[in-house]
């Protein structure tokens, strides 16, 4: 479940040994195609070996299981898999491992988006882990036809090894996000890059999270949890303060949309008749979604984090009232889910996606794409609102910008370069790729040289200046400048709080 900062969630953070578990990604040209990674490298049960080849047994499985299942799905679609482990281990030094499934799972390629799942991430809530082992398997054997730590003493708690709940671990860039609008100062993506210094030290599980999110450039994730049925959508951090509180990001229609695209494909999250859990919410009747804040408001939670620090709209599926499901159950819980999984793998290819280039056609990487939504109301009226949340474009050129059906005004900017504009008409069709608009910009004589990034100061010495560090690329084309300037940065507090570490 979502952390909620309660006495029993105190409690049950006290003898967690396994962090996460699987993460799928994914990188398809057709079909649902994107680039799925799955991540799932971070929890895991106990149960018997498993063999090469074996068909898959729903039960649940341990770490060790977990990694022969990934490289059993590598080994029978070594073309289209990839498996490896992130940047860190986790706190008792067990690797988090990612597999990726795709056409070219090794790369990235320009206009593929790429597509995350992530479950485990607390050690009590095991089912999301088993349907995204079950669903590496599944894509295996459906392109086949052609068509981190144990977690055995998980029972009594959802955090680490080193009793820290790992979704309240990322850095709390909803309360920058709030102040930069309360200041308008236009920073509105990427906040990362405006942080100098943390107010604690990440556990490794979270360090490597953040890498991965900010390095790769994920179009959409889910998060998987249990404890509940719902899907949840940003913001999950009250904009007030207050414990309940619906606080909508500049992408609240979208993410609405996205949370209703899961619901409302799984058997039974946004059916009207479902029972609400014990002690819960009836999201039923709300068709099976919630806003995070509205719900209870989480500060440090990664959902928020993903949106705010990188191009990736993720959302946090609640998968079930019972966090531990009995084995006898799993079947008929992927049953449940496994239209909802392929449904929201689907939501990577809304909204309008292109390349950004140069007169001479090189690739501009790091530009910022905005969008106003002016979609008519009527005959005579079109809405004029500017969705104050901007993506921004890869080494490549790509950039990918999820959007619910209208009439949009996208607009593309680079340093040197003149800014240009499009209308665009996204329509969403069902089972069918992004509405397709490049960008060729052309060099600004006029521009001075030298551009200034500085995004200016608040009042009290909360500086917001971008880390000194030079932003180098590794030859994968990853900016790694960003998050080591922060790591050396730990010493100094987060918005001057005077905490160091």
């Amino acid at each position: 479940m979502r952390d909620r900062n309660d006495a029993s969630a105190a409690a049950a953070a006290t003898a967690v040994r396994a962090p996460y578990g699987p993460v799928c990604s994914r990188r398809w040209t057709g079909g649902a195609m994107a680039q799925l990674r799955v991540v799932t490298a971070l929890a895991a049960i106990a149960a018997a070996a498993v063999s090469p080849g074996e068909t898959f047994v729903f039960r649940h499985h341990d770490n060790t299981e977990l990694l022969e299942i990934l490289e059993d799905v590598h080994s029978r679609c070594p073309d289209i898999s990839d498996v490896y482990e992130l940047s860190e281990t986790s706190v008792r030094g067990v690797p988090l491992a990612v597999i990726v499934l795709g056409k070219q799972p090794s790369k990235h390629t320009p206009l593929v988006p790429e597509f995350r799942y992530i479950a485990n991430m607390h050690g009590n809530e095991v089912l999301g882990r088993e349907l995204l082992l079950k669903l590496a398997d599944y894509l295996c054997e459906e392109y086949r036809k052609d068509n981190p730590e144990e977690h055995r003493g998980y029972v009594t708690g959802r955090a680490n090894a080193n009793r820290v709940d790992l979704n309240r671990d990322f850095p709390d860039l909803d309360r920058l996000a709030y102040r930069l609008q309360e200041h308008q100062i236009g920073a509105n993506n990427h906040l990362m890059d405006l942080v100098t210094g943390l107010d604690h030290l990440p556990q490794p599980e979270t360090m490597a999270l953040m890498r991965y999110i900010v390095d790769q450039p994920f179009v959409l994730s889910a998060n998987m949890h249990g404890g509940d049925l719902v899907a949840n959508y940003p913001y999950d951090e009250s904009r007030t303060g207050s414990p309940t509180d619906y606080s909508k990001s500049p992408d609240d229609n979208t993410f609405r949309h996205l949370a209703l695209a899961y619901a409302q494909s799984h058997a039974r999250m946004g059916d009207p008749k479902t029972r609400a859990c014990v002690g819960s919410h009836n999201f039923s009747s709300t068709g099976g979604i919630t806003n995070g804040a509205a719900w209870y408001t989480v500060a440090g939670g990664m959902q928020d984090f993903n949106y705010l620090a990188s191009n990736d709209f993720e959302i946090t599926l609640e998968l079930g009232c019972d966090k531990y499901p009995p084995k006898s159950v799993l079947e008929q819980e992927w049953k449940d889910n496994l239209p909802a999984l392929i449904n929201f793998i689907w939501q990577v290819h809304t909204g309008v996606k292109g390349l950004v280039t140069d007169s001479k056609n090189r690739p501009i990487g790091g530009a910022i794409v905005h969008v106003k939504n002016i979609t008519r109301i009527n005959d005579t009226m079109s809405r004029n609102h500017d969705i104050n949340h901007d993506v921004t474009t890869f080494r490549d050129g790509d950039y990918y910008r999820l959007l619910t059906p209208g009439e949009y005004e996208v607009t593309v900017s680079a340093p040197g370069y003149v800014s240009q504009k499009q209308r665009v008409n996204v329509v969403n069709a069902p089972q069918s790729e992004a509405v397709v608009a490049h960008f060729k910009l052309e060099d600004d004589t006029s521009a001075t040289a030298g551009v200034d990034g500085s995004q200016g100061n608040f009042e009290g010495g909360f500086e917001l200046e971008r880390p000194s560090v030079p932003e180098q690329v590794d030859e994968n084309g990853l900016r790694a400048g960003r998050l080591e300037a922060v790591r050396r940065s730990w010493i100094n507090s987060l918005y001057g709080t005077g905490r160091s570490y």
